[in-house]
């Protein structure tokens, strides 16, 4: 059974496709773009007076973890992620896997 890691990256509304492009640029397969919503601290911006809560794109993308540091690196500088406020993105491994096609080994179709 190989190992992989989950690189989930939360940037600002429609930067999820260039997280997309900077991870596959670096060796992703691809990934997955789920919408959210701000709440926090420094979420708290005021157009006209009324409070808005900015939102957010969540990317997922699983990979091995001998590529994730690369991965990484490629949508913290595509992003701007050292930037305060473009986002953050982080690595958690993960045990268990089934149904991604790239990634099935042969001894029996889970990773």
């Amino acid at each position: 059974m190989k190992k992989v890691s989950l690189i989930i990256t939360i940037v600002r509304q429609g930067w999820g496709d260039k997280v997309i492009e900077a991870s596959m640029k670096a060796g992703a397969q691809g990934g997955t773009i789920l919408m959210g919503r701000g709440v926090g601290v420094h979420e708290k911006q005021k157009i006209l007076g009324i409070p808005i809560e900015p939102e957010k794109e969540i990317v997922l993308t699983v990979v091995y973890p001998d590529d994730s540091e690369a991965i990484l690196k490629e949508i913290c500088e595509a992003c701007e992620l050292e930037k305060p406020g473009a986002g953050i993105a982080f690595v958690v491994p993960v045990e268990r896997v089934v149904g991604i096609a790239h990634l099935l080994n042969n001894s029996g179709g889970d990773v």
